[in-house]
């Protein structure tokens, strides 16, 4: 174990009161209101129908060719709707995961060449000795039941005890690598350290390994998956559909929650500058910007709990064309107050957040733009549910 394991070891039992209430807080929440409903935003009357319920705080969906849908647990489990409905057997060869208050199995993706190879990506908790955990990810081969061939191909540098702020959001870019988010498990000085993965957007070769054109590749004190740093703890990422620029969006920690389109070999200032206090209302830093610092796109005050992130392209909703979807857990630190944010651009900047489905009042974790043009959520609760949203007629 390093020296900031055993230091984060005292201050464990603070943060893991702090996440079991959260967990509390869960179970406490109100339950859906009677579904379908239908809800007025300003461009566009909407549907809300449950299409798979009963499942265990499920993390991230993924849509097959054929037009099923695999969506992850938390707690450890693959699932697939199949047809609309839920399959009640969960898809075998699922690697082992540390499951902690907000770790265990997190993201899917299907390999870019999918529909040819059958590959997907699985990203996850991983245990080490001991209370360790790190953030990983496995590759398997999905014949439509289940996953053979399953390999390890990449398990990050950023081992520590605290059960949260693994990351693990990924996507392929436009130059067919994979893109990885690790959070710094609530050790701020990770997220400037070179020699760690924590606090930083990967990318990678499809096998886990680092390409040679990396921003730091080959230089001294850097590993060399890294892409960008200063990240605090990302929850969203998602290809920019107009100029393929890879999106992040992240916790900050009281306030400061962010985007920013990430730049190879920048540096986003997590913990040297931040909008935001620690949850003592301590100052974390006094500055909100550097010169030397890439500052976010877009940044909220007080936190939404930011979560997952989608731009939608589709004509099903020609309103929302160009916007960007992101995910709430809670605004403000208040209890049921999660939600879905639509924003809006011009020339490039943003103008517009419109909260939607604040009616249901339930923790998001994530939203995706299906390739029927409708918008696919999850709930972050157990018993969670995946909601699509449709036209109302």
């Amino acid at each position: 174990m390093r020296k900031d394991d055993f230091r984060h070891a005292a201050i464990l039992a603070g943060l893991f009161t702090t996440t079991v209430s959260s967990a509390q807080d869960l179970r406490g929440s109100p339950p859906l209101p009677p579904l379908p409903q239908v809800y007025e935003t300003s461009e566009q009357r909407i549907r809300v129908v449950e299409i798979a319920g009963g499942l265990s705080n499920p993390w991230s969906l993924a849509f097959l060719p054929n037009g099923d849908i695999l969506v992850t647990e938390r707690a450890g489990r693959l699932r697939i709707l199949r047809g609309g409905v839920l399959d009640p057997e969960p898809i075998a060869g699922v690697p082992e995961v540390r499951i902690t208050v907000l770790g265990g199995l997190l993201d899917v993706l299907l390999h870019p060449d999918f529909a040819a190879n059958g590959i997907l990506y699985l990203s996850y908790a991983k245990g080490g000795e001991g209370d360790l955990a790190t953030t990983a990810v496995s590759r398997g081969r999905f014949d439509g039941t289940k996953l053979d061939d399953v390999e390890e191909i990449f398990v990050a540098e950023n081992w520590s005890m605290s059960p949260t702020n693994f990351g693990g959001r990924m996507v392929f870019g436009r130059d067919g690598k994979l893109y990885l988010t690790i959070g710094e498990r609530q050790e701020q000085d990770r997220a400037q350290n070179t020699m760690l993965h924590g606090g930083k957007v990967l990318r990678l070769n499809e096998d886990g390994s680092a390409p040679d054109d990396n921003p730091f590749s080959g230089k001294d004190g850097y590993l060399p998956e890294i892409y960008s740093l200063g990240h605090r703890s990302p929850q969203g990422l998602a290809v920019h559909p107009d100029t393929g620029a890879i999106w992040e969006n992240e916790h900050g920690p009281l306030g400061g929650d962010e985007i920013n389109v990430v730049l190879p070999g920048r540096n986003y200032g997590w913990p040297l500058v931040t909008y935001g206090k620690d949850y003592d209302g301590s100052i974390i830093s006094a500055l909100t910007s550097r010169a030397d610092l890439e500052p976010p796109f877009m940044y909220w005050v007080p936190s939404i709990a930011i979560s997952g992130l989608t731009f939608y392209t589709g004509d099903v909703f020609p309103e929302w064309k160009g916007n960007a979807f992101v995910g709430s857990m809670m605004a403000g630190r208040i209890r049921w107050t999660g939600h879905v944010q639509r924003l809006t651009f011009e020339n490039g900047q943003p103008i517009q957040r419109e909260p939607i489905l604040v009616e249901i009042r339930q923790r998001i974790r994530d939203v995706r733009a299906g390739p029927d043009g409708l918008l696919y959520v999850l709930t972050d609760q157990n018993p969670g549910v995946v909601l699509r949203v449709e036209p109302a007629e």
